[in-house]
């Protein structure tokens, strides 16, 4: 179960939970993810992502000021 944001750090307004889109091949759509360890470049995928550790990204967006964060959790 993902807790519930509290408090935007920034105005104290009201944060809602959610998620940042990425687009892949052919439109393909799916959630960010986080990740270990710097970008290396692969000639067949763009990016060297095997044997990384991964979490999905989560980010709450302030409702008065915009604001954003974001947590990689494995939850």
């Amino acid at each position: 179960m993902t807790a519930q944001p509290g408090p935007c750090p920034k105005c104290r307004g009201q944060m809602k939970a959610g998620f940042l889109l990425d687009k892949a091949h052919y439109d393909m759509v799916r959630p960010t993810e986080w990740l270990e360890g710097n970008p290396e470049r692969s000639f067949w995928s763009g990016l060297k992502t095997k044997g990384r550790a991964r979490f999905p990204v989560r980010t709450d967006r302030c409702s008065s000021c915009g604001y954003l964060e974001s947590y990689a959790n494995a939850d």
